[in-house]
């Protein structure tokens, strides 16, 4: 099995049919997934922000990225992730900022929109960028342990370890001072509890686009010989 701690040494020889489009779909999904936050949704017994219902899925494509593509293309999409919702916020915040034409009267509505307030913006980056980092570690580190078997423990186990970190960060760092530790307890372990029951559910969509993914591409990553920091050059 080729190995590789840079995903562009691995395309001087070999050239990814899929890799930006995938790129691409974890982009949207994840900048939308901060547009529709906003919006509270009741299905069945549970209510859920739009956020919690697309989040997620970020993680899954995280694990699809590791596995396929090895350490290195998932830390090229977390870091294009982490900018461009950076852009979403910093663009956003100043268009919501100038004033408004007179007689235009949607205001309030843009801003519940795109009005990020700034504590939670600092939490969601911080939250996402190490919760991904851990998702992609654990889930190449696990692949090495199990020597490839197993696609289902390795993608629930590095989503637990990732949700974690994320769901406490995010709840720590954005909620921390303003609501009791007790809510704040509970919040994170439901929160987290429904993530990863949401990793549990997809795992046979995991496992269709994997297989589907190794195929096309015609490879089979092991982070063997990779280094892991997350700031390595990815020229």
């Amino acid at each position: 099995m080729p190995s590789t701690s840079f995903l562009t040494r691995l395309t001087e020889q070999h050239r990814f049919k899929y890799y930006d489009l995938c790129l691409s779909f974890f982009v949207v999904v994840l900048l939308i997934s901060n547009l529709v936050a906003p919006k509270i949704c009741q299905i069945g017994p549970f209510t859920l922000s739009g956020a919690q219902l697309l989040f997620p899925l970020t993680y899954i494509l995280g694990d699809i990225f590791t596995e396929v593509y090895g350490y290195a293309g998932s830390r090229r999409a977390i870091w294009h992730g982490f900018l461009a919702q950076t852009l979403l916020t910093v663009l956003a915040m100043i268009i919501v900022t100038l004033p408004p034409a007179p007689g235009w009267g949607n205001q309030a509505a843009f801003e519940t929109v795109f009005g990020f307030l700034p504590r939670l913006v600092v939490a969601s980056l911080i939250a996402f960028w190490c919760g991904e980092f851990a998702n992609s570690f654990v889930m190449a580190k696990m692949k090495i342990i199990t020597k490839g078997e197993k696609l289902w423990a390795r993608t629930i186990a590095s989503t637990a370890a990732g949700q974690l970190v994320d769901t406490i960060l995010m709840m720590v760092i954005g909620f921390g001072g303003t609501m009791s530790w007790d809510v704040i307890y509970n919040l994170i372990w439901s929160g987290y509890l429904v993530k990863v029951a949401y990793e549990a559910l997809a795992t046979p969509l995991t496992y269709l686009v994997v297989n589907s993914l190794k195929k096309a591409e015609g490879v089979d990553l092991y982070d063997t010989d990779t280094d892991f920091n997350p700031f390595v050059r990815m020229n």
